[in-house]
C-alpha cells in the first residue's frame, strides 16, 4: 500500500477545482500539473486526454472520473487528484456529475510498468464502502492520504 500511496504528492492535490465543464476541468488539471512539475508540452498532454475521452468517458460513475493516458511529455507516472464541490458533467457512465477526479499520466514505456496496476488498485480502493464519501469530505492532502491508508 505504501508504494501505491507514494504516487500521490501533496503539491499535486487540488482541494477545490474551479472548472465548470469537462474540457475546463482537463485543462485546469493539466495546467496545474505543468506548473508543479515544470512540464512544457501541456498541449500534447491535453490532446492525449481528450483523445482518450473521445474513445469513451473516464467518468466511471459514483461521482468519480479517472482521465488517464500515456505521453512522451512525462518521464514518470504522475497523479493529480482534484475535487469539485459543485460537480462537473463528465459524460459519466451513470450520467451523474463528477466530484472526485484522478488524472493519471505516464510515459509510453515504463520499466516498472506501474501504470495499469496503479489504475486497477485505485479503482479497487474507490469501490470500498465509505471511501468515496470520505474523500469528498477531505480538505487537506493529509486527510486524503489517511483515507487511502485506512487511518481516517
Amino acid at each position: 500500500m505504501d508504494e501505491f500511496l507514494n504516487y500521490f504528492q501533496a503539491d499535486l492535490f487540488i482541494p477545490e477545482l474551479n472548472a465548470t465543464t469537462k474540457e475546463e476541468l482537463l485543462t485546469e488539471m493539466v495546467n496545474y500539473l505543468a506548473a508543479h512539475r515544470n512540464l512544457k508540452d501541456t498541449q500534447l498532454i491535453l490532446e492525449m486526454l481528450k483523445h482518450r475521452e473521445d474513445l469513451g468517458s473516464t467518468g466511471i460513475g459514483y461521482g468519480i472520473a479517472i482521465p488517464h493516458g500515456r505521453t512522451l511529455s512525462v518521464s514518470e507516472l504522475l497523479v493529480v487528484f482534484g475535487k469539485t464541490t459543485r460537480g462537473v458533467d463528465f459524460d459519466a457512465i451513470d450520467g451523474q456529475p463528477v466530484h472526485l477526479i484522478f488524472m493519471i499520466v505516464a510515459p509510453p514505456q515504463e520499466q516498472s510498468n506501474v501504470y495499469l496496476p496503479f489504475l486497477g488498485k485505485l479503482v479497487e480502493l474507490l469501490k470500498t464502502p465509505g471511501v468515496r464519501e470520505q474523500l469528498q469530505e477531505a480538505t487537506t492532502f493529509q486527510e486524503f492520504i489517511s483515507i487511502f491508508s485506512g487511518e481516517f
